[in-house]
């Protein structure tokens, strides 16, 4: 997806999901829930295809979540960077954190999914600058993960 924000997009999905005589279930299927994952190839209006397959395998709903990025998100990740590399001036993964700022507010991942014969069905959409949110928090937790680690072998 070449847009910073799905805002447009979002209003698009709501109206061709009513449109098509489906609720949106406020939801977001997490990665321990057995799903499969639609594959877009490139198409950027493979959402529609998925509602209309959602639709045609009789799903009453469709989960639908969004995710926006916050202010207080983007601050903890600073934070986070900076206790990273304490006392390193300008680590990487803070200027890049930074940068982020400007995406504020901006809708940046979108998830919808349904379920049948027990087995949930998704479609999500992303940006990039949501992708490289998302790698910085993971790189975050793997460090403070080994910090923690560290740690408790100094206590045995």
């Amino acid at each position: 997806m070449s847009t910073d924000n799905l805002l447009s997009l979002k209003d698009d999905m709501v109206a061709f999901i009513e449109g098509h005589g489906l609720r949106r279930l406020p939801g977001y299927v997490t990665e321990d829930i057995p799903s499969i994952l639609w594959e877009s190839e490139g198409n950027p209006d493979a959402w529609k295809d998925f509602v209309e397959m959602a639709k045609h395998a009789g799903a009453p709903f469709i989960t639908f979540s969004e995710m926006t990025l916050e202010r207080e998100d983007l601050d903890a990740l600073i934070d986070q960077a900076t206790e990273m590399n304490y006392p390193d001036e300008e680590p990487s993964e803070l200027v890049e954190a930074q940068l982020l700022r400007k995406y504020t507010g901006m809708v940046g991942y979108i998830q919808l999914g349904f379920v049948y014969q027990g087995m949930a069905f998704l479609h999500e959409t992303t940006t990039d600058w949501y992708e490289r949110f998302q790698s910085l928090l993971e790189e975050m937790d793997g460090f403070h993960d080994i910090v923690i680690d560290d740690h408790d072998d100094e206590d045995e």
